[in-house]
């Protein structure tokens, strides 16, 4: 660094501002930015939204095509890299076309702007069908579930009805769901509601969840009522049972009774096999094969014969020449 007319920068030449936390303002229009992003494209095939449009539990708008191309598997012309993004812009809130509702918005006209590049855009605009208010960013909008609906949320307040002012569905205070929400209590409530219906086994739509039928439930429940010992008992049944012949019991002396076994038939084939190895361990020891006892001879078996040890037990012949 020397000789050739370099220099070199200090950190006050560099940093000309010290690093701070954004102000209320440029939150401000930061969040408008997205807002208006978030009402006017679709975050996975990144085109304009246009009816249909559905929406998860979070609130957030899509086209439908996207989510129906997204739900295909990844071999049917979807690339993996592409559904992999949209995995993370999901966050794993839609599994199946239950965890959406379509978003039926009152259509007054479609604008065009031009784009960079010359590309043409279209955009819907929408209204709330009571006040007549423009539904977009900046407006609180929200709808209905299950049939999807979508009102400004002073609207539905002033109204104060529990059926849809469009379609007369009914609906709970629990089913009104702000479109694109920003308040932190907002986000917390959808957040408690998705939890529990998916304890109770049910999607967004309000549609069971895909494998939690009704058969399983009671089989379930039967199961519980096993355990609990509180499931009725048929006569019929105990009927046959008493016919039918009894397996005897082993005796409380026997070894099986003293090793624990609690079934009866098993504890009776146990000391039935204990007793016949028993059998045969006595009778080997008293009964002596034949062969082995012919060498052997007891002393009370009648007198002995005269001789020495070469003719004891050989008897000479009477006629035979000494």
């Amino acid at each position: 660094m020397g000789n050739d007319g370099g220099s070199i920068p200090t950190r006050r030449e560099l940093v000309k501002e010290a690093a701070r936390n954004p102000t209320t303002t440029e939150l401000k229009e930061t969040r408008n930015t997205q807002q208006e992003y978030y009402w006017t494209t679709c975050p996975l095939s990144q085109k304009p939204l246009a009816t249909p449009i559905v929406s998860d539990s979070s609130g957030k708008l899509y086209n439908k095509d996207a989510v129906l191309e997204f739900l295909l598997p990844a071999g049917d012309g979807t690339p993996g890299r592409i559904k992999s993004d949209n995995e993370e812009v999901l966050e794993g809130r839609v599994k199946s076309i239950r965890d959406v509702v379509e978003v039926k918005f009152e259509v007054v006209k479609e604008t065009s702007s031009v784009q960079r590049g010359g590309n043409i855009r279209k955009v819907e605009k929408w209204v709330c069908p009571i006040a007549r208010k423009e539904l977009g960013p900046g407006v609180r909008a929200v709808y209905l579930v299950p049939c999807g609906h979508a009102f400004s949320e002073a609207a539905v307040k002033e109204v104060s009805t529990e059926t849809c002012l469009q379609c007369n569905t009914p609906f709970t205070s629990v089913q009104v769901i702000p479109i694109l929400p920003t308040l932190p209590a907002d986000i917390t409530r959808l957040a408690v509601r998705i939890n529990s219906l998916k304890e109770s086994g049910l999607t967004h739509s309000l549609k069971k969840v895909p494998g939690s039928s009704k058969k399983r439930k009671k089989n379930i429940d039967k199961e519980a009522e096993i355990t609990d010992g509180t499931i009725p008992i048929d006569e019929s049944d105990m009927n046959k049972a008493v016919s039918k012949p009894s397996t005897p019991q082993p005796t409380s002396g026997s070894t099986a009774a003293r090793a624990g076994i609690k079934n009866a038939a098993t504890a009776s084939l146990t000391a039935k096999v204990l007793e016949d190895e028993k059998e045969r361990n006595k009778k080997r020891k008293l009964g002596m094969n034949d062969n082995l006892k012919s060498l052997f001879s007891s002393g009370e078996s009648g007198t002995r014969k005269d001789g020495d040890f070469m003719t004891r037990g050989y008897s000479i012949p009477a006629g035979a020449k000494r």
